[in-house]
């Protein structure tokens, strides 16, 4: 099987990364690779210093005042388990909607089985938006959580987060963001979209390495730690740290990741690679559009959604279109659910699902071309 060279799912992970990562995680391994917060030496502060660093960048990258309320996690759904896990209490209602990723249904599917939780699903409209109204009358007296994608992963829509936010804040519901496939791409104001709790990784559109990630911790939050242990240099206490950011970061950081994502962080410029990928999924739907055994799936314009777009192909299962696009023409993309079956259940795209073409910030024109000759090629 010949290595994908031209690569169309960056909406699981971003490839390539850019030079500068894998620079910055060499030098640091080389030169800084000690233990942070966990001696006085050089090589353990140059690790601290790094740590710190990329949690301030992050935080000017939310619009939060607080650095200290951004908390190093391992990926998106670490993130969103630190968040859930430990903002409900037993008895507590959440609204959650059809287009939640996984790492959030199946923890309030869980919650709900053994009776500590109750959920309301929202659904979503045929354009794969959600209606605000819909999540306000979803809304109980017991509603301690409401949480919703930033957007779809698997259409790519961006939804309506600030009115949701101001309906929460409205019902003192802890809001919380996934915003898996938008930071990095899409502005994100914590204060604008009153945003208590944000998820996400650093693997995506932040162009950093795999095993990391963050959670924006807002000041109307006060999170259990579900994960406890050493913290460093407080090691008195016999349980874990109250303050933040220690109280949610038990272990050893992921110190390399994180010197890679800093230095992803210091030359990220979302704005343009959004436009870029948007420019790459218009150059195909233009290539694609007179054929009507090539489906897109409900989708808003192209300035309300990310830059990925889900097809189906008449006659052909998705998981078998990914393998000849692998096989025969070199080109990686993803197929199926998604981890986000309640998405494609309100799309009508379940139980096979799509396939997921997801430019990034290295596409270019001419593999976006590549990539309408081999589909037109296969559905013929």
């Amino acid at each position: 099987m010949p290595k994908p060279t031209i690569y169309f799912d960056n909406a699981s992970t971003s490839w390539p990364k850019p030079q500068r990562v894998i620079d910055a995680m060499s030098r640091f391994l080389t030169n800084e690779a000690g233990g942070p917060g966990r001696s006085g030496h050089r090589l353990a502060i140059a690790a601290e210093r790094v740590v710190d660093g990329v949690r301030v960048k992050l935080a000017k990258l939310l619009h939060a005042d607080e650095p200290e309320r951004i908390i190093h996690c391992l990926n998106g759904t670490d993130a969103l388990n630190i968040a859930i896990k430990g903002t409900l209490r037993q008895g507590d209602h959440v609204v959650c909607t059809a287009l939640d990723h996984n790492s959030v249904s199946r923890q309030l599917e869980a919650l709900c089985k053994t009776g500590f939780i109750a959920r309301t699903r929202v659904d979503v409209s045929s354009n794969g938006v959600l209606d605000p109204d819909d999540v306000r009358r979803a809304i109980t007296p017991a509603t301690r959580l409401i949480t919703t994608v930033h957007a779809s992963n698997v259409t790519g829509a961006i939804q309506p987060v600030e009115t949701i936010g101001k309906i929460a804040t409205e019902h003192d519901a802890v809001f919380l963001l996934d915003a898996a496939q938008t930071a990095g791409v899409v502005e994100i104001d914590v204060r604008a979209i009153r945003a208590d709790l944000v998820a996400f990784p650093g693997h995506k559109a932040l162009l950093g390495p795999a095993g990391t990630g963050a959670l924006y911790a807002g000041p109307r939050t006060n999170l259990r730690p579900w994960r406890e242990g050493g913290t460093g240099a407080d090691s008195i206490h016999p349980t874990q740290p109250t303050e933040l950011p220690t109280r949610l970061e038990a272990g050893m950081p992921n110190t390399v990741g994180l010197a890679g994502l800093s230095a992803a962080l210091d030359e990220l410029d979302g704005a343009a690679i959004l436009a870029h990928e948007r420019k790459m999924i218009e150059r195909l739907l233009s290539a694609i559009a007179d054929d009507d055994r090539i489906h897109v799936s409900p989708t808003p314009r192209s300035n309300a959604c990310v830059g990925l777009i889900s097809l189906s192909l008449d006659g052909l299962a998705p998981v078998d279109v990914a393998a000849i696009l692998d096989e025969s023409f070199g080109i990686a993309v993803r197929p199926g659910l998604h981890c986000a079956p309640y998405a494609h259940q309100a799309i009508g795209t379940f139980p096979d699902g799509t396939v997921r073409i997801a430019p990034g910030w290295s596409t270019t024109p001419e593999q976006v071309d590549q990539l309408a000759t081999a589909i037109r090629a296969i559905v013929s």
